[in-house]
């Protein structure tokens, strides 16, 4: 994982306990108050997004416990976990992507995860290196235009 990944993991983890965890707890002890819980909707509603509250913030722990940073500033080399890549495809459309964990993973900001396609294509490979992809929409073809570790 990277440092912003990690620091992005733990700052929902820090919100989900000082702030979701009471705000649910407050309309959990409201909805006890109108009464019958066995037909009370705020009450099963309320108690349903504490179980996914509670199990978000076990799983961040847990995450976050056994995580493993890594700071693509000391990395320098062929493609490998923490690399910026830029690519030139075949139709000569450049796209950057960084290389990262799963759990930080999101395409649209150009975070890819370790274990697409196309990142299994790239690691190990040198700036000017071609790679074939083969993904769900059939297979690209991608040129390293550079490598950077920031």
């Amino acid at each position: 994982m990277t440092p912003a990944g990690y620091k992005a993991l733990d700052a929902e983890l820090k919100t989900l306990k000082s702030v979701e965890r009471p705000a649910i707890i407050k309309a959990i002890s409201e909805a006890r108050e109108h009464g019958d819980l066995s037909e009370n909707a705020e009450y099963h509603s309320a108690r349903e997004k504490q179980s996914f509250i509670e199990g978000r913030i076990k799983e961040l722990e847990g995450t976050l416990g056994l995580a493993q940073v890594i700071d693509p500033k000391t990395l320098s080399g062929p493609v490998k976990f923490g690399a910026t890549v830029v690519l030139v495809d075949e139709d000569d459309v450049e796209k950057t992507y960084q290389i990262v964990g799963e759990l930080e993973a999101d395409i649209e900001k150009g975070l890819l995860n370790i274990k697409s396609p196309l990142a299994r294509a790239l690691i190990g490979k040198d700036e000017g290196d071609s790679v074939e992809v083969t993904t769900p929409g059939g297979t690209k073809d991608y040129e390293i235009v550079s490598i950077s570790y920031v």
